[in-house]
């Protein structure tokens, strides 16, 4: 049986499959998500960081990431209250659209002001 836990963040990639797909050291993904060029979650109760796949374009970073990264970290966000602003649908019409996607259109101005709302 799944749980919340095993789902929640099942759009994400492990950092040693996505440094082994950039073919760099796992420890530069790290390096990377601690100088806030990547966007990482953890499960509840792992070690291990999560880095969701809607931050890539065509396996690169997308531009905007350091800038929303830092957005969070200024409105005081943790990993998972960036993760949680990013995927969550935005209004209530009842529409699928998210930060994520935005951000994927390069509407990186706006994500960054609705990341510095909270």
């Amino acid at each position: 049986m799944s749980t919340g836990a095993e789902t929640r963040y099942a759009d994400c990639l492990t950092g040693t499959w996505l440094a082994e797909r950039l073919a760099v050291d796992p420890l530069e993904i790290d390096a990377m998500r601690r100088a806030g060029e990547l966007v990482a979650v953890r499960e509840p109760g792992s070690d291990e960081w999560r880095y969701p796949a809607w931050q890539f374009d065509r396996w690169k970073p997308r531009r905007g990431i350091p800038r929303v990264v830092a957005a969070a970290r200024e409105a005081g966000l943790d990993e998972t209250g960036l993760y949680d602003l990013m995927t969550t649908p935005l209004g209530l019409t009842g529409g699928a659209v998210r930060l994520a996607d935005l951000l994927a259109e390069g509407r990186e101005d706006e994500v960054v002001a609705a990341v510095r709302r909270g």
